[in-house]
């Protein structure tokens, strides 16, 4: 009976997952097509995110270059940020591991349950889709890493020393970012380093698999995250767009570089000044891309509103109420919000 159980879940986690059967196809299935308004569109190749060198310069000069690429993009890429180089091509290639393994050894994390502190699953993963998305993910609560590590895979063998050593050096990268744009912002700097930041933080392994015809779908939709920052190490394949003017960038990797985006909740507490940026992911005919993000958001009894130094009822009053992160994961986990505005409707202050 057991045996006859473990087969019906390796059978279904097979249907779920896009990387065991549908990307073997010469089709891209019905149920991944999307409508033609909807489908990739026309990508600008006059613009590209702006490259931040956080050994070049002074302190002053790296806030200044950072507070320019939130306003300008909300997203810029950063290079000599500390973390061996050796290092990052060790995490990418644990990740793509855990994807390449027989379903079987992923079976037992697949989940459609977002509370649980590690799963895997297909898609966004929060809720219904009425169209599927062309990625799998793994997503694991992280930090500090003696809290979660038991959580984490038991394969590939080296998944658990990788992640000892990545997450914390992750970590430091987050905290030293945050200072500088809490120094840009004129609070602080220590203001972002709290609660404010030290919600769970997830590393999410993303593995978009070829896709035989990459113009009928998406990775994933047009979106903002919901967090504070974001940092992405994108692999070698292209596949993140970025949206700048109603044009869609292409950024491209860069090696031993991050990407790092703000989401939802820095430009709640930036009174708007920090823009959260809008990306889509796109997929690729020929090769697989893996790429991981390290999400960070705010503990969940923190209160996130504008920063009190950066209002005025005169001059700058608040454009957004008052609430907690799980308010906006009700929202981007409940409703059709991939549109920022939709999104935030019911947070805005109206005037």
């Amino acid at each position: 009976m057991r045996e006859r159980e473990r087969e019906r879940e390796r059978e279904r986690v097979m249907e779920m997952l896009v990387s065991h059967g549908l990307c073997r196809g010469s089709v891209v299935p019905e149920a991944y097509v999307f409508s033609e308004e909807q489908r990739p569109t026309t990508v600008s190749t006059k613009r590209s995110i702006p490259i931040i060198d956080l050994e070049e310069g002074s302190e002053d000069e790296v806030v200044k270059e950072i507070l320019n690429a939130a306003k300008e993009y909300g997203v810029f890429k950063v290079i000599n940020h500390g973390i061996p180089e050796e290092l990052i091509d060790d995490v990418i290639s644990v990740a793509q591991e855990f994807f390449e393994m027989p379903v079987e050894d992923k079976a037992p994390y697949y989940s459609e349950d977002p509370t649980k502190d590690t799963r895997l699953f297909t898609g966004q993963g929060f809720r219904k889709e009425n169209i599927h998305f062309w990625r799998d993910c793994l997503i694991m609560s992280a930090y500090p890493v003696e809290k979660y590590e038991h959580q984490f895979p038991e394969k590939p063998d080296n998944l658990k020393r990788i992640m000892g050593k990545f997450v914390p050096e992750g970590r430091k990268l987050v905290r030293r970012l945050l200072e500088l744009i809490s120094k840009g912002l004129g609070l602080e700097e220590d203001y972002l380093t709290g609660d404010i930041s030290e919600g769970s933080m997830k590393m999410v392994f993303n593995y978009y698999p070829p896709c035989p015809d990459p113009s009928l779908t998406l990775g994933l939709p047009k979106h903002c995250d919901i967090t504070l920052i974001n940092l992405l190490l994108q692999g070698n394949v292209s596949g993140l767009q970025v949206l700048h003017d109603d044009n869609w960038i292409s950024v491209d990797p860069l090696p031993n570089s991050f990407v790092v985006n703000f989401g939802l909740l820095l430009e709640v507490i930036s009174n708007g000044l920090l823009k959260a940026v809008e990306h889509r992911a796109v997929t690729n005919k020929n090769v697989a891309r893996t790429s991981i993000a390290m999400a960070i958001r705010s503990t969940d009894d923190c209160i996130i509103c504008p920063a009190e130094v950066l209002v005025s009822e005169e001059h700058n009053p608040p454009v957004y109420r008052s609430f907690r992160f799980p308010d906006l994961f009700e929202v981007f986990s409940t409703k059709n919000a991939d549109d920022k505005e939709i999104m935030m409707k019911d947070f805005r202050i109206k005037n």
